[in-house]
């Protein structure tokens, strides 16, 4: 009896799973009807008022990094502090300056010739290097600067908030080959490598490059924190070419590799040539290095114009290039990974091109991209880093002539209905007259 009833009662499973199969079968078939067979990727608008207006007529330098805590609050480094970066025309208090292209001042301006700055009008004021916003836009907290730290770097590159509430930095500066981490508040905390291990014992006007140092870097882009391994993954970066892997309380280099996991090398290649195929080598700068949560590293060689990925040892996986005849900066500056536990799609920032891919993971396939050259709200004058925050809003920022941080709100999925989406601008509901 015992052997009959069990094999009805496997028979009734055999059933039941196959009314289940067909039942997810037609389930799959009516969603890829209502999508007339289109795939579906997130859509975003630009939010045009976010954030809200800083204190103190405070600007923007080139915003050269991007991070999101665990309260969703938005925070970003720019260089606003660095001599020359904010035009003259941007300052109250204009630097002191010889003339315009060496041909002597304008007359009507013979105040910004002397030896102090002269305030000349009530706009603009640097942010101080740090800012972080809350999820409302406003500024929470501001600090940075040499004064915070003697080492702080010479030009500012990255940012992020790891597990712990410590924010990280990193540098491109020639004598940047450090991270430093702070409190949220801006107190020292740590500092890893040391400033100016690059320069040339022999030439101390010049720096040399060591892919293999396990001390110090080679001005550092970006930091990616792995918090259950206690590890973080450095893009480093614009000096040397490697990812290197380092132990987040001693900051000790545990691993590092190169391009297709080799060992990188401290040569200076010569300029991107997309005729030549692909380089086996990253070319500076390596701009970003990411961890998925299914644990594989999503690595931007910029002026290669590809993502390479790797396993977490630098076993390398498969790569990708977008528009590969981009030269200069190259096409792939950032990425982001969306927000469901799959993390299906990638959102890759190209600054050259002034775009955001929405990208298969899986595949890398580019499936649509926004954004445009410009600088209305939801184009990009060199988007340069992106992040998404829990509710998976993207948040971008801009360089050189950018300056400036954008949010982009996640309005669900849609299909896609053609590849270029231009500007994502607000839908808008106007009442009949």
């Amino acid at each position: 009896m015992k052997s009959v009833r069990n094999r009805a009662i496997g028979a009734a499973l055999v059933m039941l799973l196959a009314v289940l199969g067909i039942g997810q079968h037609l389930l799959d078939r009516q969603a890829v009807a209502q999508t007339n067979g289109k795939v579906m990727v997130p859509k975003f608008e630009v939010d045009p008022f976010w954030p809200k207006p800083m204190p103190n007529n405070w600007v923007f330098g080139q915003t050269i990094g991007l991070g999101i805590d665990e309260k969703d609050q938005v925070w970003i480094i720019h260089r606003g502090n660095d001599p020359g970066n904010l035009d003259r025309t941007e300052l109250a208090f204009p630097p002191p300056a010889a003339g315009r292209g060496g041909r002597g001042p304008a007359p009507e301006q013979a105040e910004m010739t002397s030896s102090q700055p002269m305030k000349v009008a009530e706009c603009c004021f640097p942010a101080p290097p740090v800012v972080a916003f809350s999820p409302a836009g406003d500024v929470v907290y501001s600090w940075g600067g040499p004064k915070v730290h003697a080492d702080w770097p010479e030009s500012n590159h990255g940012i992020i908030v790891d597990n712990k509430g410590y924010v990280w930095i990193g540098g491109n500066g020639q004598p940047d080959s450090h991270i430093m981490k702070f409190t949220r508040d801006g107190k020292f905390v740590a500092m890893f490598g040391k400033k100016g291990a690059r320069r040339d014992p022999n030439n101390p006007t010049q720096y040399v490059r060591n892919a293999d140092d396990l001390e110090s870097f080679g001005r550092v882009a970006k930091v990616w924190i792995d918090a259950p391994a206690n590890e973080a993954y450095v893009a480093d970066g614009y000096f040397n070419k490697r990812v290197a892997v380092i132990d987040m309380d001693s900051g000790k280099v545990k691993r590092y590799w190169g391009g297709y996991g080799e060992k990188p090398d401290n040569a200076n290649p010569p300029p991107y040539n997309p005729k030549e195929g692909p380089s086996r080598q990253f070319r500076t700068p390596v701009h970003c290095a990411m961890v998925s949560k299914d644990g594989f590293v999503y690595v931007c060689d910029r002026p290669n114009d590809r993502i390479q990925v790797f396993t977490k040892d630098g076993k390398f996986v498969k790569e990708k290039q977008y528009f590969p005849e981009t030269l200069a900066d190259g096409s792939v500056w950032d990425i982001a990974f969306s927000t469901d536990p799959q993390q299906k799609f990638l959102y890759v920032a190209d600054g050259k091109n002034d775009h955001i891919y929405i990208v298969d993971r899986q595949s890398l396939e580019l499936l649509t991209h926004f954004g445009a050259g410009g600088r209305q709200p939801g184009m990009f004058m060199a988007v340069h880093s992106i992040a998404v925050d829990s509710k998976g809003n993207i948040y971008t920022t801009e360089t050189y002539t950018g300056k400036r941080l954008q949010k982009f709100i996640y309005k669900g999925m849609v299909a896609v209905d053609k590849k270029e989406q231009g500007a994502p601008w607000p839908t808008r509901t106007t009442a009949a007259r």
